[in-house]
């Protein structure tokens, strides 16, 4: 069934509190440089099909989701409300804060980062389509029920199971009229289908996709971000068993750059720096390796670009450079990881009270094209210094043959920064 604009409203629930993440919250952290809870925010804003975003989190946070609204420009985000003590009575809360009649309210947990475009656009077809779908994908892993002693007690048949995911879309009446049964019953669930089904709606099952992984565990975190790092590369084949195959060049336009504090001290820096190409050598640029016939020499990686880039933020703080932060005669930075090190000046700059503004940086290279990592580029360096992408720009150039850099010798990078300071 085809969808109209602005059919639904959307509840993202941020609410949880993430007993599982050792103290981290797991939907303020940052997820290759942007919360992860604003990544789950933004893949509905994003859509014309939804025309109303209400944000449920915990009371002690309502502030802090305001500032990631208005800071990541989040438009469609009409209410910020607190929680209740269970999931279902975050989930009320939320509906009760939609503002106008939408056909349609779609819920998903703000844990959920990667959810795509895809699969919210099918969910919501077939929510059109039935009354009530849910995203949903195949159980891979063989189920044993357990007897009371902790022995398997039996295997139970896959083949008619699957794992329920978000979104989770109903029909916005069908909805409220369940929600009003189950608080006249006094019944509480953990999933909004169960509250369908206790009112004998059926609930269709929409194809999710395993990526759209929900975080529970530091673990989860760290392969969200491995599943960002495939999705940014150009050369990945994409898993068969995915629906949407990533296209890092025809991204959705980014967001505005976030304003920043108001802040009195302004700073601006500039970086340059160059190394010997070597057929020794891995290259690596922006964090990123390339595959290339030659490396640069150094006795770090040897990258010419985030090394611009920490000496553009050092040099506006007027902290010095990498050569007095990281000596090439400490063998402690021998083959060191120059994104771990633009981490470290980020880290260091915060501590004395910078904020960065922007990042502009150029690599100059005769060879190979580095235009179709250039994204990976950006993210890189974004998230080390925990800022946003759109905050970062790089670009890359040759000199038509003339220079060391022309002649395939070497290559160079500029970088300009501003910085905030209190």
């Amino acid at each position: 069934m085809e969808l109209s604009k602005a059919c639904c409203a959307a509840i993202i629930v941020c609410a949880g509190s993430g007993r599982r993440m050792e103290g981290m919250d797991k939907l303020t952290a940052p997820l290759a440089g942007i919360p992860v809870a604003v990544r789950s925010i933004r893949a509905f804003n994003s859509l014309e099909e939804i025309g109303e975003i209400i944000v449920v989190c915990r009371a002690d946070q309502t502030a802090a989701y305001q500032r990631m609204v208005e800071d990541y420009g989040l438009d469609k985000v009409s209410g910020i409300v607190t929680g209740g003590e269970t999931r279902q009575a975050s989930v009320f809360q939320g509906v009760r804060a939609i503002t106008d009649s939408w056909k349609l309210v779609a819920i998903h947990d703000g844990a959920r980062p990667l959810v795509s475009r895809e699969v919210i656009l099918r969910c919501m077809e077939d929510a059109m389509a039935h009354g009530a779908a849910a995203a949903a994908v195949p159980v891979k892993d063989t189920l044993k029920r357990i007897s009371p002693e902790g022995m398997i007690a039996g295997t139970v048949d896959r083949s008619t199971l699957c794992a329920a995911q978000t979104p989770q879309i109903f029909d916005l009446l069908l909805y409220c009229s369940a929600m009003d049964a189950a608080l006249e019953r006094g019944v509480d669930f953990t999933d909004d289908c169960q509250l369908a089904e206790m009112t004998n709606t059926r609930v269709f099952l929409s194809p999710g996709s395993y990526r759209n992984l929900k975080i529970t565990t530091r673990e989860d975190l760290k392969l969200a971000e491995l599943l960002l790092e495939e999705a940014e590369d150009p050369e990945a084949e994409p898993p068969g068993s995915e629906p949407e195959p990533p296209e890092p060049q025809e991204a959705a336009p980014e967001p505005e750059p976030a304003p920043c504090p108001a802040l009195s001290g302004v700073r601006i820096g500039h970086g340059y720096d160059a190394h010997r190409l070597d057929p020794k050598r891995k290259l690596i640029l922006g964090g990123v390796e390339i595959p290339y016939e030659k490396g640069l020499l150094g006795h770090s990686d040897a990258d010419v670009l985030l090394h611009a880039v920490m000496d553009a933020l050092l040099g506006a703080a007027a902290l010095g450079d990498i050569g007095g932060l990281f000596p090439d005669s400490d063998p402690a930075y021998e083959g060191a990881d120059s994104a771990l090190l633009l981490e470290r000046v980020g880290a260091l700059l915060r501590e004395k009270g910078w904020h960065t503004v922007n990042v502009d940086a150029v690599v100059i290279a005769q060879a190979p094209k580095l235009k179709p990592y250039l994204p990976r580029m950006r993210e890189r360096i974004a998230g080390a210094l925990s800022i946003d992408i759109s905050q970062v720009s790089v670009k890359a150039t040759t000199e038509e043959g003339m220079g060391f850099t022309g002649t395939k010798k070497g290559m160079a990078a500029h970088a300009v920064c501003l910085l905030q300071g209190k």
